[in-house]
């Protein structure tokens, strides 16, 4: 909406300015340009497209006049050289646009300071080292408040390293996302360049699909529809034509193709300039992490009661032991400490209460999810995705180029009613030689006029073909058969052109021949095209009209070509008398030339990729534009084929009413594959929209949440992997804080009940805080998937996310600690033999070393909610072991070293071994716990 309303002032604002501007009478070249070698500058030609003046396009000489004046041809492009190019970049810029700086660690650190529990706990710091100062001294009086401060700014320091970590991570990926590739013509030849490439001069090529890369004129073309609807808002196309030639940066093409002149490039862009006026915003949240904030925002309720009722307990002790011992009246700086320790201890409760680690923990595990499927070909445009694509009961999935390989070959013909082996080179050449001169000629017009590939050679002089795999098979069957496509494009005019899309499932052009007449020559889905026809071409070359004999042979013929899982075409044309451009294309009355067939193999690996599916609950279905017998072919090929498990000749709309009825009628978890433009409505409904990154349009892409780089269906099962390794990491991490949370709360209130007292203080239990949220998630988000993810039902839409099993594991955990925990409190100085003036501290020492123990071993417990074995692949994660490794020590030199401010002190060898093995035995404690039945 901000963008609409941006793009509707600047058009206000440039029709007022053109308004009450007189019109120059000459336009003056700047001498910068004039001496670099061009006759116009970037702002005059941004004034042209952006402000659309056909007026100004016109006085310099037209589209090519403003080509020359560039130094282009409209046929060549620009010539680019090193030198050249800088000195174009140096007057016309570069095609990029400005990006906001980064954020710095710094301002993660200050994010992380607004958090307000901490703030209060800092205020408690401040009073503490101000009362604590004024009745001891400098620095025995400082002890406490430093021990609070320096905790916190541990917190926030790990914190901000953490979301610094994971914002460098999201804008590599965001990087990721934006490259593009365009064809242009430069030097004279077709190549692919990046769009950040583009220059003034440049001749881009666009087709159904693409998103321009760049304001641009219009040179030539066929039926251009353009969608401004990013820019303007509008939903009806931009008919783009010679007589209106603006193209903008941003929009994208909805049908048609053309040949688009590029004039203005990056922030001179209208596009470039609103993007430097708007600011990107961040992923939103996802569904998980919504329900994990409500789950967090309840459990913190729940703490925020705890700690009240522990604070007025606590305090309630205080005055009974001062009524008790007359001295109610008589408050000292040591009442006032302890008044400040116990609201410290409220406030921690508070903060290890409120599980502040759960969104973190998503956050972090998607994060690591997103960078490692990058290197698996999985590029993931929307958070969701991984986490939604780990509860997917279904993938509807296209057939060609993620299925097949989309390398495409004619490997049969039936031209004129004779069947030929395309691929026997002997029968090959009888084809040329059984068919007459005139029909061979014919059939060369269609295949080299009615189509959107193109022949081209590249700067070392080699034919390269260019275009779609199909078109590609198609004009690789007429070079090889003694086509020259150069000389056949030359000889007619072509008149019109109706693209093919997935909805008429076929193509048509209008030919103007050079002895007169109209040709219109038809391609596309077999049996629509034959539909078409009432005539054909029979083996003497002869047109003769289409009987019920000829009409059997010529269907028999497309099914046994597509029972051999060959694609299949048919070729036809029309003879007219005359024809407009603004005609549409005639679509009955045709001659039939033939049929050919077009072989895409199986991909290697799919057939187990699908069987992988299979065994893990999840349905792979088939959807595919093509025919009924070639899709039954191909989906046996594949290990797909059940009753329901292909959906043959579907349309974009068939497709979006699939995957509708399937998520609102059954509940099922949809993922979708997309290529067309016409996908995008199917891609934006599923729950996972899955684009093809080679085959794909810009279109399909940006209505994706993943995108396959290397368009495999295999990649599709890793996404699902990786899916389910991150809802999986999530539970997992869950279950271990909701253990630490349970005890941590009961212990403390318990304790502060009955004995007055609490044996956690502040400073432990913001450490406690700290290893279960962001040392926890850390360890516990980042573990890799593993195949035994894939021999699971999915969860599918209504599975909870904290399940029995979890309940099982946290309360089972929970009762142990606490048992531990107690019988130390109870026990603990006849067992360890404490006495003398530090028994108290020493046993407060102990519960805390035994309670972190208890939570180091039970994060090993975590890595596996039901298996016993939870040593398995721990050696390879090295995430993980470092976390331990790291908490371990930094325990160590708390107990031994840091005792002044955590309220510690050091402890016997005996004493740790003792410690160790009570966290130990939460172990064997885990294992019986998993047999229980839920």
């Amino acid at each position: 909406e901000k963008l609409r309303v941006a793009v509707l002032v600047s058009k206000a604002a440039l029709q007022f300015i053109h308004a009450v501007t007189p019109a120059p009478s000459e336009y003056t070249v700047p001498s910068e340009v004039k001496n670099a070698g061009f006759g116009i500058c970037a702002d005059e030609l941004g004034n042209i497209v952006e402000g659309h003046d056909i007026k100004k396009l016109k006085g310099h000489g037209g589209i090519e006049g403003i080509a020359n004046m560039l130094n282009a041809s409209i046929t060549d492009g620009i010539n680019a050289t090193s030198d050249t190019l800088k000195v174009r970049q140096d007057i016309y810029g570069l095609n990029r646009f400005t990006e906001s700086p980064p954020r710095g660690f710094w301002g993660f650190v200050w994010e992380a300071l607004q958090d307000m529990t901490l703030i209060i706990l800092g205020i408690c710091a401040i009073m503490s080292l101000i009362v604590g100062i004024t009745m001891e001294g400098w620095p025995t009086g400082a002890q406490d408040g430093l021990g609070i401060v320096a905790s916190i700014l541990l917190v926030v320091f790990v914190t901000a390293t953490s979301d610094y970590r994971q914002s460098l991570q999201f804008k590599d990926l965001d990087r990721e996302k934006k490259k593009i590739s365009v064809q242009v013509t430069r030097n004279g030849y077709r190549q692919k360049i990046s769009i950040y490439a583009l220059l003034p001069g440049d001749i881009v090529h666009l087709s159904i699909g693409d998103q321009v890369p760049a304001d641009g004129l219009f040179i030539s073309g066929f039926s251009l529809l353009i969608d401004e609807s990013s820019l303007t808002g509008e939903s009806e196309p931009i008919t783009i034509n010679s007589d209106y030639p603006f193209l903008l940066s941003g929009t994208k093409v909805q049908d048609g193709s053309c040949k688009m002149l590029v004039t203005t490039v990056g922030m001179r862009t209208q596009w470039g300039k609103l993007m430097a006026t708007l600011s990107e915003g961040g992923d939103d949240e996802t569904p998980l992490q919504v329900k994990l904030n409500g789950v967090a925002t309840i459990i913190g309720k729940i703490g925020l009661f705890f700690a009240v009722v522990t604070f007025a307990v606590l305090t309630q002790g205080l005055f009974n032991r001062k009524l008790q011992e007359g001295t109610h009246l008589n408050w000292s700086g040591d009442d006032a400490l302890e008044l400040l320790e116990y609201f410290a201890v409220a406030v921690t409760i508070v903060v290890v209460a409120v599980p502040e680690g759960l969104p973190l923990a998503v956050t972090l595990s998607l994060a690591f999810a997103m960078k490692k499927m990058m290197n698996d070909k999985a590029l993931v445009r929307h958070l969701a995705a991984c986490e939604t694509m780990g509860s997917g009961t279904c993938i509807c999935s296209d057939k060609t180029g993620t299925l097949t390989t989309n390398h495409m070959t004619v490997i049969k013909s039936c031209i004129c009613g004779n069947i030929k082996e395309v691929s026997n080179s002997h029968e090959k050449e009888s084809i040329c030689t059984e068919i007459s001169d005139s029909v061979l000629k014919i059939l060369f017009q269609s295949i080299f006029n009615n189509t959107g590939g193109e022949v081209v050679r590249d700067k070392d002089g080699k034919v390269e073909i260019l275009g779609t795999p199909t078109e590609t098979a198609l004009l690789e069957f007429g070079l090889s058969l003694g086509g020259d496509f150069q000389l056949v494009r030359k000889e007619c005019k072509l008149i019109k052109v109706e693209p093919f899309n997935s909805a008429k499932k076929r193509m048509g052009v209008v030919l103007h021949l050079p002895w007169g007449g109209f040709r219109a020559h038809c391609k596309g889905a077999s049996e629509i095209v034959l539909a078409s026809c009432d005539k054909y071409i029979d083996s003497t070359g002869k047109v003769v009209s289409l009987d019920e004999t000829s009409t059997n042979h010529l269907n028999n013929t497309i099914e046994r070509f597509a029972s051999e899982a060959l694609r299949t075409l048919c070729l036809a044309y029309l003879e007219l008398d005359d024809f407009s451009s603004d005609s549409q294309i005639p679509t009955t009355g045709y001659t039939c030339i033939g049929i050919v067939g077009i072989k895409d193999p199986v991909r290697p690996g799919v057939k187990e990729s699908v069987e992988i599916c299979r065994r893990a609950g999840i349905t792979v279905r088939m959807v595919t534009g093509d025919n009924i017998t070639t899709a039954k072919a191909i989906a046996r090929e594949c290990g797909i084929l059940t009753d329901d498990g292909v959906m043959a000749r579907s349309s974009p709309l068939d497709k979006h009413t699939l995957v509708t009825k399937l998520r609102t009628l059954f509940g099922e978890v949809v993922a979708v594959t997309g290529d067309g433009t016409n996908d995008a409505p199917a891609l934006h409904e599923a729950d996972i929209g899955l684009a093809m990154g080679i085959s794909g349009t810009e279109v399909a892409k940006e209505s994706a949440d993943v995108i396959i780089l290397d368009d495999n269906f295999s990649t599709i099962v890793t996404v699902a992997k990786w899916g389910r390794s991150v809802y999986v990491n999530i539970q997992k991490f869950v279950q271990f804080q909701l253990t630490v949370n349970v005890v941590a709360l009961v212990v403390n209130f318990s304790s502060a009940c009955l004995t007055g007292n609490a044996p956690l203080t502040a400073v432990q239990l913001l450490w406690v805080n700290m290893i279960m949220d962001t040392l926890g998630a850390l360890a516990l988000a980042t573990e890799p998937p593993n195949d035994e993810l894939m021999k699971q039902a999915p969860v599918g839409r209504k599975g909870n996310f904290i399940s029995n099993i979890m309940w099982r594991n946290v309360l089972g955990q929970a009762i142990y600690q606490f048992i531990i925990i107690w019988c130390l409190q109870a026990r603990g100085r006849k067992l360890f033999q404490l006495d003398g003036p530090d028994r108290d501290l020493t046993l407060n020492t102990l519960i805390f070393n035994s309670f972190v123990f208890c939570q180091i071993f039970n994060e090993i417990n975590s890595r596996e909610m039901e298996k016993i074995n939870v040593f398995k692949g721990i050696l390879g994660n090295y995430v993980f072991l470092g976390v331990l490794l790291c908490t371990v020590i930094f325990q160590i030199i708390i107990i031994e070293y840091l005792g002044t401010f955590a309220n510690t002190i050091p402890l016997t060898l005996p004493q740790w071994i003792m410690c160790i093995l009570f966290g130990f035995f939460g172990m064997p404690i885990a294992a019986l716990i998993k047999m229980l039945p839920v």
